[in-house]
Formats: C-alpha cells, sequence, structure tokens
C-alpha cells in the first residue's frame, strides 16, 4: 500500500519539487520513497512513490523500479494477490527475480504481455508504467476502483497522483474550481468518476487503461462491469445449492489470499453480516486467534460493539474494543479537508478513521467486510426500490392529478419522490429529484445531468436489479472504497476486501436475483453462508448503522461555526452559493427532522472548510 505521482511535460521541474509532491502522501507510505526523473525526445518525465511496506520489506522493493535493461519504470499502489503465480509463469518463461515483492513481478509481467498483463492480476492497484523506449506512460486501476488514480492534463502538461494533494503541488497545475461538478456533489456528498473538483482534472474509472503517448490521451476498459453482468446472466446456477457451495468456496479462498502479508493482518468487526463472515473465514484459515477490532459509542441508539464482542467470543479471535465519546468523533472534523483533499461528505468516515486509528496501533493490514450490501441487496434503499417499482402505477396517477403540483409543495418528501419519479431511464435513482430541488436553490443554477446516465444502459427489469447494478459503478467506489481508503491511509493503514475479489464480483453475477433478496429480506444467500459460522441468533437483529449525530451537531455545536461561513458579504465575494437561500437551509434544518436538510448543510459545511484550506481563506 502506497501513494504515487508522476508527470510528463515540456518543462522540467527539480527533484526538490517532485519530493515535495511526493511527501505529501507520507502518510500513505511512511517506510520509505523514491523518486525518478529523465528527459526523453523532448519531454520531462518524473516517477514518485512513498511506500508502507507489506510484502518484503527490505529495500529491493524500493520504488521506481526499473527492469534490469532500464527501458521499463514502474511506481504502483496496492497488492497483487496472485503475484506468486505469475511469478511462476514469468520464471519459466527465463525471467530472475532480485526481491519477493509483487512490484517487480508487475515490472516483467508488462515486459512479457504489454496490456494485456492487466487480465491478468487479481488485486486492487493503481499502476504507473513509463516505457522509455517508446516514451509512452501506462495508468491502470483495479477492476472494482479499490484504490484511486486522479490525473490532470492540461496545455502539454500531464500530471497523475493517488491523491489530490501532488498535483496541486505541480508547478504549472492551475488550481480552479469546477463550478460544473457542485450540484452532484450536493447532491450525492462525493463526486464519481471521472468527475473532479478541479478544471482538466479527473479520477481514472475503475477497471481502466489509459495511454499519455506524445500528447495523446487514449482509454480503454479492460473490465466493464455491466459486461461481467450480462456474461454471469447468460451462465447463472440451476439451484440454490450450487450458488451457496460455489460462493463460499470463492469466499474461502479470496480472505485466505488476503491474509497474505510480512506484517500483521487482522479484521474490522462491526457485527454485521459482512464483517463476521469475513472473520469467521479468517479465523478458519489462520491457526492463531485473529486480531478484531470494533469501536462502541455510548450511545446506545448506535452502539453495536456488545454484538460484536459477542461474535468475536464464539468465533474465540483476539478481541479489541475500544468505546468513544461523542468529542473523539467531533475532533476529527478537522482533519476531513487534508485527507479527503476533495470535498467529501459521507459523515461515516469519521467512525472509520477512528477504528482505523484503533487498528494501526497494532496491525498494518485490516479485511473488511465493503462490498456485501452492493453485491448481494443489503441497503435499506433497495427496500424502498422495490415498493416504488410496485406502486409506480399509482406515482403515474398521482402525477397527472390537476394542481399536483402545488400540492407537491406541503406532501411528505418521500412521496413527492415516487410521484417525480417518471423518467423511464432513471426508475432506480429514487429521491434525487427532491435533493435536486435543495441544491438549485442553495447553488443559483440547475444542472441538467445530476442523474447518472449510467442506469440508460441498464435495461434489466427489476429496478433493484439496476441499482445495485448503479451503486456498483458509482456509490462503491467513489464513496465506500474512497471513504476507507482515505480513513485508514490516514494512519498507514492498508485495509483489504475479500468480498471484492473480481472473480467473487462476477460470480454474484451468476446467482439469480431471488437468492438475494426475498421480500424484505436481504442479503439472504450471503447470511446462510454465514450461519455456517455463525448462529443466527447472534447475527438476527436490524442494522444500527455507523453513524454520527449530525443534526445534532449542525444545531448546537457546530451551528456558530456554520453562520461564519454562511455570512452574506463572504458568500458573495465567493461566488457559488446563494446566501438568501443558504440562510433558508439552515433555517429549514434547525425547523425539520428531515435528513435532506441536514445531509445538505453538512455538505456545504464540509465543501467550506475544504475550500478555506486549498482556495481561499475568507474568513
Amino acid at each position: 500500500m502506497c501513494g504515487i505521482c508522476g508527470y510528463i511535460g515540456p518543462e522540467t521541474i527539480t527533484e526538490e519539487q517532485l519530493w515535495k509532491m511526493n511527501n505529501t502522501m507520507h502518510h500513505r507510505g511512511p517506510d520509505d520513497g523514491g523518486v525518478w526523473q529523465c528527459s526523453v525526445r523532448g519531454r520531462e518525465v518524473g516517477l514518485a512513490q512513498r511506500r508502507l511496506s507489506i510484502l518484503d520489506l527490505s529495500a529491493l522493493g524500493h520504488q521506481p523500479m526499473l527492469s534490469e535493461d532500464g527501458r521499463y519504470v514502474v511506481v504502483y499502489n496496492g497488492e497483487i494477490y496472485n503475484f506468486m503465480e505469475i511469478r511462476a509463469s514469468l520464471e519459466r518463461a527465463g525471467y530472475h527475480f532480485r526481491s519477493n515483492c509483487d512490484t517487480e513481478v508487475i515490472l516483467y509481467a508488462y515486459a512479457e504481455w504489454g496490456d494485456d498483463m492487466f487480465d491478468r492480476l487479481n488485486g486492487m492497484f493503481a499502476i504507473a508504467l513509463y516505457d522509455r523506449e517508446q516514451d509512452r506512460l501506462i495508468l491502470a486501476r483495479d477492476r472494482i476502483g479499490k484504490k484511486p488514480l486522479y490525473y490532470y492534463a492540461d496545455q502539454g502538461h500531464f500530471v497523475f497522483a493517488s491523491e489530490l494533494k501532488p498535483i496541486m503541488q505541480y508547478p504549472y497545475f492551475h488550481k480552479r474550481v469546477d463550478k460544473g461538478v457542485l450540484n452532484h456533489y450536493m447532491c450525492n456528498k462525493y463526486l464519481a468518476a471521472p468527475m473532479c473538483i478541479f478544471e482538466h482534472t479527473y479520477k481514472m474509472l475503475p477497471g481502466m487503461v489509459l495511454e499519455y503517448c506524445g500528447g495523446e490521451i487514449r482509454k480503454r476498459r479492460y473490465w466493464n462491469i455491466l459486461k461481467q453482468y450480462h456474461k454471469g446472466v447468460s451462465g447463472r446456477h440451476p439451484d440454490y445449492g450450487t450458488c451457496k457451495r460455489s460462493m463460499k468456496e470463492l469466499l474461502q479462498d479470496a480472505v485466505a489470499a488476503r491474509l497474505v502479508a510480512d506484517v500483521p493482518v487482522g479484521t474490522f468487526l462491526s457485527g454485521g453480516i459482512d464483517s463476521t463472515l469475513v472473520t469467521a473465514i479468517a479465523r478458519e484459515c489462520k491457526e492463531s486467534p485473529v486480531n478484531t477490532y470494533s469501536i462502541g459509542f455510548y450511545d446506545e441508539k448506535r452502539n453495536e460493539a456488545p454484538f460484536s464482542a459477542a461474535i468475536a467470543k464464539y468465533l474465540g479471535t483476539n478481541h479489541h474494543e475500544h468505546y468513544v465519546e461523542e468529542k473523539d468523533i467531533f475532533a476529527m472534523i478537522r482533519d476531513l479537508p487534508y485527507y479527503y483533499d476533495e470535498p467529501f461528505s459521507d459523515s461515516s468516515q469519521l467512525p472509520t478513521m477512528l477504528v482505523s486509528q484503533y487498528a494501526s496501533q497494532d496491525i498494518t493490514v485490516s479485511l473488511s467486510g465493503d462490498g456485501g450490501d452492493e453485491l448481494f441487496c443489503g441497503y435499506k434503499l433497495y427496500d424502498m426500490t422495490w415498493v416504488a417499482q410496485h406502486a409506480d402505477f399509482m406515482g403515474a396517477i398521482a402525477s397527472r392529478v390537476p394542481g399536483i403540483g402545488m400540492m407537491k409543495k406541503t406532501m411528505p418528501l418521500e412521496l413527492r419522490a415516487f410521484i417525480d419519479n417518471r423518467g423511464q431511464d432513471t426508475k432506480a435513482q429514487l429521491f434525487i429529484d427532491v435533493m435536486v430541488d435543495e441544491v438549485d436553490r442553495i447553488l443559483g443554477r440547475h444542472a441538467d445531468n445530476i442523474k447518472y446516465e449510467h442506469e440508460k444502459y441498464l435495461r434489466m427489469p427489476n429496478w433493484q436489479e439496476r441499482k445495485m447494478l448503479l451503486d456498483m459503478q458509482t456509490y462503491l467506489p467513489d464513496d465506500i472504497l474512497a471513504k476507507t481508503d482515505r480513513a485508514s491511509m490516514k494512519y498507514s493503514l492498508e485495509v483489504r476486501c475479500p468480498l471484492l475479489d473480481h472473480r467473487v464480483v462476477e460470480e454474484s453475477f451468476r446467482i439469480p436475483h431471488q437468492y438475494k433478496y426475498r421480500r424484505f429480506d436481504k442479503k439472504y444467500i450471503l447470511k446462510e453462508i454465514t450461519y455456517d459460522y455463525v448462529p443466527r441468533e447472534l447475527l438476527d437483529r436490524p442494522k444500527k448503522g455507523f453513524g454520527v449525530p449530525l443534526q445534532k451537531w449542525l444545531r448546537t455545536v457546530l451551528k456558530d461555526e456554520i453562520a461564519r461561513y454562511a455570512d452574506e458579504d463572504i458568500l458573495r465575494k465567493q461566488d457559488i452559493f446563494v446566501p438568501h437561500a443558504v440562510q433558508e437551509l439552515i433555517a429549514k434544518q434547525l425547523r425539520s427532522d428531515k435528513i435532506i436538510y441536514s445531509s445538505i448543510l453538512w455538505s456545504f459545511y464540509v465543501f467550506q472548510k475544504w475550500y478555506q484550506m486549498y482556495i481561499e481563506d475568507l474568513w
């Protein structure tokens, strides 16, 4: 696990400047760092990396790493779980290795197979590989989007990095906010790839290879989730028993692969289905007890620590439990703009940072249960999607009632969402219309394409399946995985996700939907696999979630700071938000318990803190 960055441009930058870019990611790789620069055909090239040592802790794993003949140079962030298998194939082909790390395997796999190498990799990765002979830079991101990769392209300069901080330190970067993406951020709490907060700056899509050669950018997808879905549907398993047995075997293999490391490994154990299953399989794979970590809250409405402890006791893990107070969570807010270096307002980032901080005291690698909800239909919103589909005819009738426009102003937001959900290509994107109306008011402009266009390519009749696939392309990589990456890397902790092994993802598409969702019984087959390890009574309960008391904070401890960020003169000078509309939003949030108001106001607050750190301190 590391941080990478680099550039190709018409002007050189000093080694000191490249180190400055690189060292903004010291938290991602505190164990080692390196830079490499050269001039090729009138272009200046530089690569850099910060290293968190996981495999082969020796200096032989140092990056940037050059091939023996000096033609290829690579920097890489992530883990390749099948690198020993690939290495064996390369050794049979005549390659010789100096280290025991996966970086060297990537280097020679590319020399042997070129771009076809990426199809062979099983892991999470962001790779930058430069071919000196062809003056060709290759960037690649893993299939699911576990590891981040940004790039900036403008006026002959091409810069890439694991985070935005190195790009902002590049001497020829023009730091201008892209106001066209702000509606998306305010509605969704994050920006989905390829969008980014800065102009001419983008996120790589999952499963993408990008080539930069001769000043031209070429992109292709070596793995596409929609194609894999259709492939899975065409080969679905004939019965439930086959589905369960096949998935269980794959999960066992995926967990075992992620336990391999030269440093201490543990698991996050929230007490839910996903983390329990991962922990149970890990316990089965290891001779010694697994280290497990959970945090508890003194607020009983949100506290799941007793359930985690009961499961840990049953499994016989070496359990670590840390209770946190509200002030501990609140103290994390000041770090948000630095470690999430574009606006990101999923507030569950705060407890995720806390559990990462706690676990990192003992271990360097942790397994998590991320991905289970998207693959196996686990979110509450999927219940709402089911209801929306079965009640859609009523929404259609209501939308044609005379005077419905005036009536909607006073009706519950949930009812408005059903009535407004008329677009045939966006049926699975429930509730967005309500968010759009509020966001348009405070930004003073309307964005026509807030709803993701991805859904128009999702023609399956079941809206739940559409929503799940849409989440896999947007919410999963750009919210859930981005959140976990930044929260864990803040504390130099690597998080691995067995449920997001691409083979598990592909296998999930071979499972008929009725084995995942049975009339409000979500994640059915995943639960049944988990019950093979842990008694049903330890898990059969409503999920409490991993949230923070946003509404309370916005009305109390954050109230004065928000008022300062919403000052009319400041907002006019900033020229992003409509002052009177922001004041109205603050008033609505004070009067109403509707989550929509606290959600948008929190996004406003997080944006303003980010703006203050990176753009201009107006306050």
